[in-house]
């Protein structure tokens, strides 16, 4: 059984001898702690003739190290890296391989995710709810240098005001400073009951793990 801290190796296929000779292959690594989707992916990608992949990652930790030593062409960091922040994570990757792109994965993808995100230099940012062929198509866009970004992420306004509200924003603010209920309820002179209250409601609208799961999401949604 393989753990979470391990990696994925794609099975040796007489497809990659194919590809090489039908068109230039692009090398990709696959960040993903959900292990039902990296399977599914590395299934998916393997029948894609230009595409060759060289390492699904499960553990974030692990990512860097593994990019440095494989250097792909392309980085696609999925949604699960709960506790780390994937924006860093793709800094960190393109500093110790320039000349590999990422492709970010989000739920909620608001445009200051994504400006966040072009700023950091990752080069497409995909929905999780888009068709697959647009992950498909996003990945041989950077895969040329292209920014390569839905224009429907910057047609849609933003949703944090109808998400979330200034109160419940600093609920969260608070929250990621480390606070227990007890104290966010003090500084905002509120009960302790109505600060749990506001904290359930975030952590179901959110679909979170719990209340720090919940400032992880916001953040990377570019609520906070």
């Amino acid at each position: 059984m393989t753990t979470a801290t391990e990696t994925i190796r794609p099975p040796g296929r007489s497809l990659q001898r194919t590809t090489r000779t039908a068109a230039p292959t692009i090398r990709i690594l696959i960040a993903e702690e959900n292990r039902l989707f990296l399977d599914a992916t590395f299934h998916l990608f393997g029948m894609i003739r230009d595409f060759e992949l060289v390492r699904g990652v499960l553990c974030p930790d692990a990512v860097v190290d593994e990019v440095r030593r494989t250097r792909p062409l392309v980085v696609v960091l999925g949604t699960g890296a709960a506790g780390h922040s994937r924006l860093d994570l793709a800094r960190k990757v393109i500093a110790v391989s320039p000349l590999s792109r990422v492709v970010l994965l989000a739920v909620r993808p608001t445009q200051a995710l994504v400006d966040r995100a072009v700023a950091v230099g990752v080069l497409s940012v995909v929905p999780t709810h888009a068709p697959v062929k647009h992950l498909i198509d996003a990945i041989r866009g950077v895969a040329d240098g292209l920014l390569t970004l839905d224009a429907s992420l910057f047609d849609a306004p933003d949703t944090a005001d109808r998400i979330l509200g200034e109160r419940e924003r600093e609920i969260l603010r608070l929250t990621a400073m480390g606070m227990p209920i007890k104290d966010i309820a003090t500084k905002l002179f509120l009960a302790p009951g109505t600060v749990r209250n506001l904290t359930s409601s975030l952590i179901k609208r959110l679909g979170a793990r719990n209340r720090f799961d919940a400032v992880r999401i916001a953040r990377e949604c570019g609520w906070l």
